[in-house]
């Protein structure tokens, strides 16, 4: 009857090979465009509902720039002081910067304040709930990311 070897107890420690397939510039640029890219798009989806596909105007136009401009400020801001936070803290900061700015979006159609805070709080505890679970799988207890 043929058995296994018994295999060695010692393990190689081989490195991980980087799962980053891009370069350290490739993020710089991102880092840029993806505020930019998501605040113009923001800003162009407030003045399309604003104007309820009527004319476009200079005050719609204004309000489609400003926003945009807001929106990336809020979008950077949030994203440079939530790293530092711990899980809960930074799942608050993005769930609660989701919910104003879909909110605000949904109250550019028309409706009511108490509904566009109704449907900005409802996207905001989705927003919570599902980056509080990815959060904690993907951090030890003291709040390093898991490699």
């Amino acid at each position: 009857m043929a058995h296994a070897a018994p295999a060695s107890r010692r393990r190689t420690a081989r490195p991980r090979p980087s799962t980053d397939v891009f370069s350290p510039r490739a993020h710089r640029i991102a880092s840029i465009a993806v505020p930019v890219v998501l605040g113009l798009v923001y800003g162009y989806w407030v003045a399309a509902d604003r104007r309820s596909g009527g004319e476009i105007t200079g005050w719609n136009l204004l309000l489609g720039f400003v926003s945009a401009a807001v929106f990336m400020l809020l979008f950077v801001a949030v994203r440079t002081v939530s790293r530092q936070m711990p899980r809960e803290t930074h799942a608050i900061m993005w769930a609660a910067f989701t919910g104003c700015a879909v909110g605000f979006l949904y109250s550019q159609t028309g409706h009511s304040v108490v509904r566009s805070s109704l449907m900005g709080l409802v996207f905001a505890a989705a927003c919570f709930i599902v980056l509080f679970y990815r959060y904690y799988t993907h951090e030890d207890a003291k709040g390093r990311p898991t490699s």
